[in-house]
């Protein structure tokens, strides 16, 4: 109790130099007036759902040891092609989580839920347009009228610079010994940046590629030389038959396209939120909106993406699933269309602008993201690290842009190709 409350001290001590200084410390952000993240009413999926249970316009089946899972995905519009599975201790069931009763995880773009088989609660991450993150649980026990119950310890590991210190998701890639317990040794965030051969320890992986290594669907047996769990035999995957007991998950398989999609997915809504709370916030942010804006165009451009080992495919039907979605310019192209050979989307530009995180940014914030992008896509922007955007990548960008996003500021609108150097106001 004397080192919590020390903790607190210290944290408002800190915070208070750091408001005097003119400026918050990223990690505070949250607990700024303009952000009140633990008291400003939300409108995310979960909360919506949670009035409409209460109003009685929509009821849950419980079906075998999975619970109201299978009627939680269905009502929130999350498809099962979508499970992925880890089995590190890295929740807050950690102790009911391992090897052989891996956690798995169903997503669509804005709604992530977990569920642990013989745990007492579902887990949900719902992104609110305005607050980012929101985390509920949901009672599998609970008798007469279920409710989703918003959980702010979460936040506790949810809110660092894994998570560009905004409370969100992040997928973290670590050296799992026989139990699921973490290593002591690396561990690394991931995302669509991320060398393939680091990603996905604690994690299974079914499907095919061409990669020599990742640290997917095995354990670390020697403390000495935990890189040694990685074997031909553990990097390529496409079945988990015989490695536990399958009975209550959805689906029998850990989709690695569904991975790839999640971690590119679990960066760019924090960086939303980050840019959203940053605009919110205005002078008092510790850097100018500018810079947070060309921060989120670069992630949402693909210009750091690490190379894939394609072709790769998923043995489940996520692949067709995700892409079907849309929207569709004209010419039929979507932002949604995979690629998975050589990058994660044929169009390099994150089917998340259509999001509602992202609709919901502060004007300012949008207008900044959308001239960044203008300059980027332009070729205004002439960095050496934006070769990765080829001509006609740039111009497909615009052109599926022009047709299927609403709110394009005016200029935009006015040129006719990606190369016409037209100057934003």
């Amino acid at each position: 109790m004397h080192k919590i409350r020390i903790l607190a001290f210290v944290l408002v001590w800190v915070g208070s130099l750091v408001m005097a200084s003119g400026e918050i410390h990223p990690s505070l952000i949250r607990n700024h007036a303009a952000i009140a993240y633990a008291t400003t009413p939300v409108t995310d999926a979960v909360a919506q759902l949670n009035g409409r249970l209460q109003r009685g316009e929509v009821t849950f089946q419980k079906k075998g040891p999975s619970g109201y899972l299978e009627s939680v995905l269905d009502v929130l519009g999350v498809p099962i092609e979508s499970q992925v599975l880890v089995f590190s201790k890295t929740s807050f069931q950690a102790p009911r989580i391992n090897p052989t009763n891996p956690r798995a995880i169903y997503f669509n773009d804005t709604v992530s839920v977990g569920w642990v088989r013989t745990g007492p609660v579902l887990e949900f991450v719902a992104h609110d347009p305005k607050q980012g993150a929101i985390f509920y649980t949901l009672e599998q026990s609970a008798t007469g009228i279920p409710q989703f119950e918003r959980n702010d310890t979460c936040v506790m590991c949810h809110a660092s610079d894994a998570t560009h210190n905004v409370p969100g998701m992040f997928i973290g890639s670590v050296f799992p010994g026989v139990d699921g317990t973490t290593m002591y040794g690396p561990a690394y965030t991931t995302d669509h940046r991320s060398p393939f051969d680091l990603r996905w320890g604690g994690w299974f992986v079914t499907g095919t590629h061409r990669a020599n290594r990742h640290m997917g669907n095995t354990v670390a047996t020697n403390p000495v030389d935990l890189a040694a769990m990685v074997t031909p035999e553990s990097v390529h995957v496409t079945k988990l038959d015989g490695r536990f007991d399958m009975t209550g998950y959805l689906s029998p398989s850990s989709d690695i396209v569904a991975l790839l999609v999640l971690e590119h997915q679990a960066q760019m809504l924090n960086l939303i939120t980050r840019v959203g709370w940053e605009a919110r916030v205005g002078d008092e942010a510790h850097r100018p909106l500018e810079a947070a804006a060309a921060e989120l165009v670069d992630y949402l451009l693909f210009v750091d993406e690490a190379p894939l080992p394609g072709p790769i495919s998923g043995p489940t039907a996520f692949a067709g699933v995700f892409s079907s979605q849309g929207p569709r310019d004209s010419r039929g192209r979507s932002l949604r269309q995979l690629d998975l050979d050589r990058r994660l989307l044929t169009y390099p530009c994150s089917y998340l602008i259509y999001s509602e995180p992202f609709d919901g940014m502060p004007a300012a914030a949008k207008a900044a993201v959308y001239e960044r992008m203008w300059e980027v896509l332009t070729g205004q922007e002439t960095s050496d690290r934006y070769d990765t955007l080829s001509d006609a990548d740039r111009t497909a960008i615009i052109e599926i842009l022009r047709e299927t996003k609403k709110d394009l500021p005016a200029y935009w609108l006015a040129s006719v190709g990606s190369q016409d150097r037209v100057t934003s106001p």
